[in-house]
């Protein structure tokens, strides 16, 4: 018994040496500013701008295949702080930013078919097959690909409910 634990002991011991040698000589150096890029993206890879995630986006950006403006729930705010980072001009008026919207089901019009819920990358939608759904405000993040795939149209974006806990106080006037 005490030889079989002292060996696997040795064992583990000896591999996690030899992963944590490889992990420092074959390091692969990722581009910093695509790192950055990441960091102020919504993160929510719902495919909207047409890369497959956030990170295939912020690449194309930083390699100038894409605009800064490709990333829709970011909106006009995250399109200028892209610009900043890189230091290049970009055209804001051809966006239209409604603020951050998540799906609601019109209970009476789903019938329960389960295609939205397949379709949706954080998987805030629930119900099951046959029963009226439902989608979880929290874990919404807008990317509206559950509307195309209803067939009944019982899905529609609305604007953030102000609720107690997304409730921002709005900046004074100034005089």
């Amino acid at each position: 018994m005490i030889a079989a634990i002292l060996s696997l002991t040795i064992l583990g011991a000896a591999l996690g040496i030899i992963l944590g040698v490889a992990n420092k000589f074959l390091q692969v150096e990722g581009n910093p500013v695509v790192e950055e890029l990441l960091a102020i993206m919504p993160g929510s890879n719902c495919g909207q701008c047409g890369f497959p995630g956030c990170s295939g986006a912020a690449e194309a950006i930083v390699d100038g295949s894409a605009a800064p403006t490709c990333c829709p729930p970011g909106g006009k705010a995250l399109a200028a702080a892209i610009a900043a980072k890189l230091g290049i001009e970009v055209d804001l008026s051809g966006m239209t930013d409604d603020g951050p919207k998540i799906a609601l089901v019109a209970e009476e019009l789903c019938i329960g078919c389960c295609r939205c819920s397949k379709v949706c990358p954080t998987d805030a939608i629930l119900g099951a097959a046959k029963q009226i759904h439902n989608v979880l405000r929290e874990a919404c993040t807008g990317c509206s690909s559950c509307i195309e795939k209803c067939p009944t149209e019982a899905l529609v974006m609305t604007p953030v409910p102000v609720t107690l806990q997304h409730w921002v106080m709005p900046k004074p006037l100034a005089a």
